[in-house]
């Protein structure tokens, strides 16, 4: 495993170092906003004792809550990416600097601060020359454990389409890519454990005597004008102009589609384009985003579109139905489907080789009579869709003593070592190829179909009307065996999407052969 981690780092260090920048200027925003503002807070309160309680309940409130919670609130007011990842991390860095700076000037010596008055300080006076100085080595304290703490955090802003080393997590848990997933928080716990060194020594430097006020206040303004550079690096590059933005749920399948779609595009046109891969929640999140223009387009699957989106419960032949979904997306949303891939990704529930043949398990009815013996597991958005688990154990008669959330990158994993009976699988998967692993059938065929195809804004097509053309390239040249096999090679045998994408494209005649 440390030879698989050392080849990967070395290897895929074009992949990893854009990340670990994206990191650090998201961390560093998050510091200089909760650090502005929390020790403005600190100073605030410790001024004014009356209004510390409630200030430090509400930021303790604020501090318990989920970060998974945090973004879900954040995202229908901030939306997808960089923002509600920063507003989030702020708001978990506010409590420590806001505590270290009202305890450090409220533990100041009542005399120190009687005498001073004897001497005809202000207030003012008192502030800035007794009490900040005096309450330094606390609030440096404080401000520590906020920047280790922050760098750690940063992870979750892959789940919103964020950047950082979270991507590199995220991705290979999705992937199966245990190897990708290690690398992304070994770099994380390495930025943490730097960080800490740091603020150690600038701690260390900041509260020894031996260093003048003039020395302190020099390194200190040095710091912060490094600091604010980097932060505005972020905030000053200006977009691309005529840059194309791709979403992804986090799936391998759409990881790999999402290549497809990109190198399409750079090939044929002169457009750019960028993918945020893996957005957490999937449609969920991505359908609103692609409304507000945070994206251009995205892979998105029929069933899904009719169920979730439009709320549909009735469900036509396949034909009536995108036709009329097609209509809806247009009148409703303003975003087109420009086709179909030609695959169908529908559902499908697996068990173990073992399972099946201890129970004789090869139908859905099957299951049924045992189901109450067993637990299920899902993907998290599939207990709250309307066509989703209530409707399945209905309809089947199914009675799970259990069921699990699971995410999609680890339910087969948690299936195989029996930590549930049976899980929800799409019939694209890669690794339903396992021989351990048995597919039911579905005899009553139960689940609607899934197309896939590429969803649309309007905005975008009319302003490049050379990208139709170009996505309609991709209108059923996918097969259901094609796009398993591609899975599987991404997931098992640990290949790269994009290289797994272009070899496709290729053999499909759709690319041409570069040298």
């Amino acid at each position: 495993m440390i030879q698989e981690l050392f080849t990967f780092i070395t290897q895929r260090w074009d992949f990893l170092l854009p990340l670990i920048y994206e990191h650090l200027q998201i961390s560093a925003i998050a510091i200089v906003f909760a650090t502005i503002v929390g020790v403005s807070v600190g100073i605030l309160i410790a001024e004014k004792r009356k209004a510390s309680s409630l200030t430090l309940g509400v930021i303790s409130f604020l501090y318990t809550i989920p970060s998974i919670s945090m973004l879900g609130f954040l995202i229908p007011v901030t939306g997808i990416g960089n923002t509600s990842a920063i507003i989030a991390l702020s708001i978990y860095a506010l409590l420590p600097i806001i505590r270290a700076t009202y305890t450090g000037i409220t533990g100041v010596e009542e005399d120190i601060l009687e005498a001073a008055r004897g001497m005809g300080s202000t207030a003012s006076q008192i502030l800035w020359r007794i009490k900040l100085p005096l309450a330094m080595p606390v609030i440096l304290s404080g401000f520590k454990n906020m920047v280790v703490m922050t760098i750690a955090l940063a992870g979750i802003a892959s789940f919103i389409g964020a950047g950082g080393l979270g991507v590199a997590i995220y991705r290979g848990i999705t992937t199966n890519n245990l190897t990708m997933t290690l690398a992304g928080s070994l770099a994380v716990a390495v930025l943490a454990f730097v960080f800490d060194i740091l603020m150690n020594i600038l701690e260390s430097f900041f509260t020894k005597r031996k260093h003048s006020r003039k020395q302190k206040r020099t390194v200190a303004v040095v710091l912060l004008c490094i600091l604010l550079a980097g932060c505005t690096t972020m905030l000053a590059i200006p977009s691309k102009k005529d840059t194309i933005h791709i979403a992804t749920k986090p799936m391998t399948e759409e990881f790999i589609i999402g290549e497809m779609l990109k190198q399409l595009i750079e090939d044929r046109t002169d457009l750019s384009v960028e993918i945020t891969k893996g957005v957490g929640g999937g449609t969920s999140n991505i359908h609103p985003a692609m409304v507000k223009g945070d994206f251009d387009m995205y892979p998105e699957y029929t069933g899904t579109s009719w169920s979730f989106v439009l709320k549909k419960k009735e469900i036509p032949e396949h034909d009536i139905l995108y036709k009329e979904l097609v209509r809806e997306y247009k009148q409703q949303y303003h975003l087109e489907w420009t086709g179909l891939y030609g695959f169908n990704n529908t559902y499908g529930i697996a068990v173990t080789k073992e399972t099946a043949q201890r129970y004789h398990l090869k139908t859905y009815a099957d299951l049924a009579s045992v189901s109450s013996r067993m637990s299920f597991g899902a993907e998290y958005d599939y207990y709250e869709r309307d066509d989703g688990y209530d409707a399945m154990v209905k309809a089947n008669d199914f009675h799970f003593k259990k069921s699990v959330d699971l995410d999609i990158g680890l339910k087969y994993d948690a299936l195989l070592k029996g930590e549930v009976d049976a899980i929800l699988v799409f019939t694209t998967d890669g690794r339903i190829s396992d021989p351990a692993i048995v597919v039911l059938q579905d005899e009553s065929n139960y689940f609607e179909k899934y197309y896939a195809g590429t969803v649309v804004r309007e905005e975008t097509l009319a302003a490049y009307p050379q990208l139709r053309s170009v996505l309609e390239l991709l209108n059923g040249q996918i097969s259901e065996k094609e796009m398993a096999e591609m899975n599987n090679d991404v997931e098992t045998n640990g290949r790269n999407e994009a290289d797994v994408a272009r070899d496709f494209l290729v053999k499909k005649q759709l690319l041409e052969v570069t040298k």
